[in-house]
């Protein structure tokens, strides 16, 4: 199988749990944190729902300077607009996906602060981090919820609070 094929599927298939798991987060729990060193919910659910632009980001440019461009996060204040801001950030990843080629995902892409360099990899394997990234903060967002009370959904098969698992 080629490469883009197999990013694009594991990007839809991630992009259905991570769906389900955005829609479940109540509209007045956004500024709950579990700790002082944690974000809100809020903070949490918009970088998970932001992140799939890091695929776009990752194709059309050769690397990230937080120095040059700080991070500014969008304001989402309900579940409405957390879901519209993940399916634009999923729409803009999938169209650049679909556009790039192999030779283009081989290249050299740079994540620094000014001087500091922290990652410097193939566009592949930023993209592959990516997913990672989101799947690891989908999981934090799992156990906000968990201490919330909210019924979590499952991930890769039921979960606890699926009906007749547990």
């Amino acid at each position: 199988m080629e490469i883009i094929p197999m990013l694009l599927k594991e990007m839809e298939q991630e992009a259905q749990t991570t769906r389900k798991m955005l829609e479940r987060i109540p509209n007045d729990k956004f500024d709950w944190q579990p700790h002082e060193k944690s974000m809100t919910v809020r903070q949490l659910a918009a970088h998970i729902a932001e992140l799939p632009t890091w695929v776009d980001m990752t194709i059309l440019t050769d690397g990230l300077d937080f120095a040059a461009s700080p991070y500014v996060p969008n304001e989402i204040n309900n579940t409405t607009e957390l879901l519209a801001l993940f399916e634009k950030s999923l729409a803009g990843a999938r169209a650049e996906l679909e556009k790039t080629n192999e030779a283009e995902l081989l290249k050299t892409w740079t994540l620094r602060n000014a001087d500091q360099i922290f990652r410097q990899e193939p566009k592949i394997e930023i993209i592959r981090m990516t997913f990672c990234q989101i799947v690891h903060h989908r999981a934090q967002l799992g156990v906000f919820l968990r201490l919330l009370n909210v019924p979590i959904p499952g991930s890769y098969g039921p979960s606890a609070d699926d009906a007749g698992f547990c």
